[in-house]
């Protein structure tokens, strides 16, 4: 069977411009992919390119500290590996070998907890086709867009900024310069009007091979890259200058954390390094609209999966420990997370993957399903569950909108698109949907509170975050196509359930209370 495409960015479809936006249909379990690389530059320029394409990835799992990595670093050697770089603080080791029984061999070493391949394949070669160009808003639809006063000239089209308050909010504040949201993403583009006013260079860097680039711009994606990242970071922090859209929190800072290789996959040594430096330099709130590859779920009974699950799970307490709030999104294939099990037919998606089935409570979608990580679910113009959107009582933590079909939920005029607008790349903006959509409104709230309560631990931050939700009751019966068929089945009550958690993301209420 041949290889999918990745499907870890949780964006339900390309950007489309605004004529093509009311049209599109979505279906369940369709996700759209990060753009591949083209060129060997590009792969360079995200910091990907490798001396050795046969070589595979590893993470060796240890007591934190020095002394331990240090003993086992040496047996690293001798099992024929290279240390990448080594996060001591975690315990968790970066290796690169070409013998695919590395970890099955350093497991049986003294001080080693656990390890396991990160990738199915060799690291990848440095040139891969394109899969297409999104079509964005034009020039012409950019300036017939009527605002009034105190908005931003897209500010109308966005209908997801007064679903959760946003633009009442922003009455009162815009959020403090002080506080930092990073992007775990693709890459965000700082030279873009609507996010180079609130950049922080400070925290940005590039982490695609696990271990910190922080060479100037290493964090933008090239130009044959996915916008994924742009967008999400608009969508955050857009600042509110008279050009473009606004962000949920325009005026607190955003950085870029690159952690998606040329191709397109998020691999576990990169977010381990994305969590770690978001530690260690001050951020706030991480975003996360994505699932680590190569398993959309990964099993504690594989050692494999087992050791991902522990390097990512140890670097997001890590990082939370530190003072950050980690949210992510839930996922696009309206699957219940709370079930006795899922068929899982993608994964590994970067070899051959099987139809398997997993039950979700101990087989894990990371970093969505970690301890402490706030899991949004998304919601359309109608404020219902979008169709795509994952749910599951005790999985979902809040809701937010994501977008959806205006087939399904139909804004209200003078917005014209039933999905989310945002930056690109470029210059320019468009349209993108997907539970990657509602997560960035969730991160923007948590930095209102923030600013709000600059001294509030990432515990308080999440309990205010919850408190202030608008309840949400379930949606019974869900049938979100009209064809009379069930398409998802909501459980629990109006203040908690599993379409929407705790209620519906309020910026207001992180301002006020």
């Amino acid at each position: 069977m041949t290889a999918p495409k990745p499907r870890h960015v949780r964006a339900l479809s390309i950007p489309v411009g605004m004529a093509m936006a009311t049209a599109l249909a979505f279906l369940p379990n369709v996700t759209a992919t990060a753009a591949d690389a083209t060129t060997t530059a590009a792969a360079t320029a995200s910091g990907d390119a490798s001396g050795d394409a046969t070589s595979l990835s590893f993470v060796v799992n240890v007591r934190p500290g020095p002394g331990t990595s240090k003993q086992v670093q040496k047996a690293i050697g001798r099992a024929g590996g290279t240390v990448v770089t080594s996060y001591d603080q975690i315990g968790v080791i970066v290796v690169h070998s070409p013998n695919p029984d590395f970890a099955r061999t350093i497991r049986t070493v003294r001080g080693v907890e656990s390890a396991g391949a990160t990738r199915n394949a060799p690291l990848p070669a440095q040139s891969t086709t394109d899969v297409g160009t999104p079509k964005v808003l034009s020039a012409e639809e950019v300036a017939e867009a009527q605002a009034v006063d105190g908005q931003d000239p897209l500010e109308p089209l966005q209908w997801d900024l007064p679903a959760i308050k946003a633009d009442k909010a922003h009455e009162k504040t815009l959020g403090s310069p002080e506080v930092t949201v990073a992007v775990i993403d693709t890459g965000v583009d700082d030279t873009h009007p609507d996010i180079a006013p609130n950049f922080d260079r400070r925290a940005s860097v590039n982490c695609v091979t696990g271990k910190p680039d922080t060479a100037d711009g290493a964090w933008r994606p090239s130009a044959s890259e996915s916008p994924h990242g742009t967008h999400v970071a608009g969508e955050i922090a857009g600042a509110k200058n008279g050009v473009g859209m606004t962000g949920v929190a325009p005026g607190v800072k955003v950085s870029g954390i690159k952690v998606s290789n040329p191709d397109g996959y998020f691999y576990t040594e990169a977010v381990v390094c994305g969590f770690v430096w978001a530690a260690e330099h001050g951020v706030d709130v991480t975003n996360n609209s994505y699932y680590t590859d190569p398993w959309y779920f990964n099993c504690k009974n594989d050692p494999d999966q087992k050791a991902l699950v522990e390097a990512v799970g140890r670097a997001s307490r890590y990082a939370e420990k530190k003072g950050t709030v980690n949210v992510a999104a839930a996922g696009n294939e309206n699957y219940d997370l709370a079930a006795d099990s899922i068929t899982d037919p993608v994964s590994p998606n970067d070899g051959t993957p099987s139809d398997r089935v997993i039950d979700p409570s101990k087989c894990y979608d990371i970093p969505t399903q970690l301890p402490g990580v706030v899991t949004v679910a998304a919601t359309g113009a109608k404020g219902i569950k979008s169709s795509f959107s994952n749910h599951g009582l005790g999985v979902i933590d809040i809701a937010a909108p994501g977008g959806d079909s205006t087939a399904y939920q139909t804004p209200q005029p003078p917005a014209t698109s039933g999905l989310i607008l945002g930056p690109l790349p470029g210059g320019r903006w468009g349209y993108m949907a997907g539970t990657s959509m509602a997560s960035p409104h969730v991160a923007g709230v948590a930095a209102l509170i923030k600013s709000t309560h600059p001294h509030a631990s990432p515990a308080l931050v999440k309990a205010l975050l919850y408190a202030g939700a608008t309840a949400t009751p379930c949606t019974d019966p869900y049938d979100i196509n009209g064809d009379g068929k069930i398409d998802a089945v909501c459980e629990g009550s109006t203040n908690y359930n599993s379409f929407y958690g705790w209620g519906t993301a309020n910026a207001l209420a992180a301002v006020t209370k």
